[in-house]
Order: C-alpha cells, then sequence, then structure tokens
C-alpha cells in the first residue's frame, strides 16, 4: 500500500526550527519527524512513500531519494486540501495519507489499515490529556470529531470540547472504492466553488482536507472511524516541538 505525505507548507508557527529546514525535519529526540513516520508505515508494510512538497522541497528529494514526490508549487496561497490532491494520478488503489507535522506509531497505522471501511480516520481518543500543556495550540483549534454507529458524523474544528469524541490525528486510510469517491467529491465541490468561499474556508483553494470530509459526510458518503488512545502527537508550534522531546513515546 502507498502512503502519500503532505508536507508542503513552511510550518510558520514552529519558527525558528523551520527557518532553513522543511517542517518534517525537525528532530524530535534525535529522529526526524518525518522518519518517525515512516518506520510506523514501514512496519505495517507501507513502503511506497509519494511525498507532496512544496516549501524546500528540494531538501527533501535530495535526502530522499526513493520517494515519489509531486510538487505544490502554489504552496503559499493553497492548503492540504489541494496539496493531497497534486497525488490524485496515484489514487487508483488503496492508499493512506497523513500530515507531515505529526508524530505516530505503528499501532495507529495498524488499526486504520485493519479497518473494512472503504474511507476511515484515525481518531485519538484521549486527546484531551495532550492538551494540557498546549497553552498555544487550545482545544477549540482541534480537528476534532463526533461520531455515530461507527461513523464519523461530523469533523469540524468548531465541535464543542465536551461533546467531542476525540480529534482526527491527520492520518486517513482510502480502499479503491474509498479513493474515487474522495477524487468524485472533489471535483464536484471545484466545480462548484474554485474561487469561491467553501465551507469555512475564504476560498476553496484554501480549503482543509476536513472540510471536503465533511462535505462528503453531509450527501450520505460513510466514513468510518479508527481509534487509537493516544500514541499520537502534533507538533504544530515551537512549544509542541518542545513538549514533544519530553513526552513522545515512540515504539510501537
Amino acid at each position: 500500500m502507498r502512503a502519500i505525505i503532505i508536507g508542503a507548507g513552511r510550518g510558520r508557527r514552529l519558527m525558528p526550527t523551520t527557518a532553513n529546514t522543511p517542517k518534517c525535519f525537525a528532530e524530535v529526540q534525535g529522529k526526524r519527524m518525518l522518519d518517525w513516520g515512516l518506520e510506523a508505515c514501514a512496519v505495517n508494510g507501507v513502503t511506497d512513500i509519494c511525498f507532496i512538497g512544496g516549501y524546500q522541497i528540494e531538501k527533501v528529494r535530495a535526502d530522499y531519494p526513493n520517494f515519489t514526490f509531486r510538487h505544490n508549487a502554489d504552496w503559499a496561497n493553497n492548503n492540504i486540501l489541494a496539496s493531497l490532491m497534486h497525488a490524485e494520478n496515484l489514487m487508483n488503489e488503496p492508499f493512506i495519507c497523513c500530515y507531515s507535522d505529526i508524530l505516530f506509531t505503528a499501532d495507529v497505522v495498524k488499526r486504520l489499515l485493519a479497518s473494512p471501511a472503504d474511507i476511515a480516520l484515525s481518531v485519538d481518543t484521549i486527546w484531551l490529556e495532550r492538551y494540557r500543556h498546549r497553552t498555544n495550540h487550545p482545544p477549540d483549534d482541534a480537528e476534532k470529531v463526533m461520531v455515530a454507529n461507527g461513523d464519523v458524523t461530523r469533523v469540524h474544528r468548531g465541535i464543542e470540547t465536551r461533546t467531542a469524541y476525540g480529534e482526527y490525528t491527520g492520518i486517513a486510510k482510502f480502499s479503491q472504492q474509498g479513493a474515487a469517491m474522495l477524487k468524485e467529491h472533489f471535483h464536484r465541490c471545484r466545480a462548484c466553488f474554485a474561487g469561491k468561499p467553501f465551507r469555512e474556508a475564504a476560498l476553496f483553494e484554501k480549503a482543509y482536507l476536513i472540510h471536503l470530509f465533511q462535505d462528503m459526510i453531509d450527501t450520505g458518503v460513510k466514513i468510518a472511524h479508527a481509534d487509537t488512545p493516544g500514541n499520537y502527537m502534533e507538533v504544530d508550534t515551537q512549544q509542541d516541538f518542545e513538549l514533544a522531546q519530553k513526552f513522545w513515546r515512540g515504539g510501537a
């Protein structure tokens, strides 16, 4: 199975760590965030890697020549959804996609791959434990989810903390049929909203992946959740980076 890693952005909130290097090159406990994710995937047999880059993509190309690359040259003017769809021609078979600024273990990937659903989101069910120290990235900014009967019913930052089931980790799995649905809905929404506001995004081009997920859910697409009790950390700010040095527990 292929993994598509979305890593085009600069990561301004992780300055000065990202002043002269891609965000995913930031080292947590002596290992790049990117390498933590690659190891978690490899344990589960996911070794075919596509990296979608933008900011300083040449450094990733130099250090990881075995990757397949897609270049989001307009990364400064678009967002995660637009980045992911740069790899659309690689979505004719099952794949997982993930953000590049996260830490996760092999068990997270294992649980996701075990889901029989065509589309499944990895969800951290003890997410609030990580937010006790995250004063620079409050729970209001988390990509929270609500669920019912095994399906995600809502994925939105605006979900109230007390009602959220968990936090979307930024890792998702698609079967061949799930990938086809993703592409179909992307093109439907782009045809209607290109250059216009789309959900909470000022423009469709600035949309996050969760915006498309919610649009799919609203039209009846089933999206499952594969739960993980932790084993995941987001590194979005310099404070997150420092917390990861202290609290990240890698391995299985």
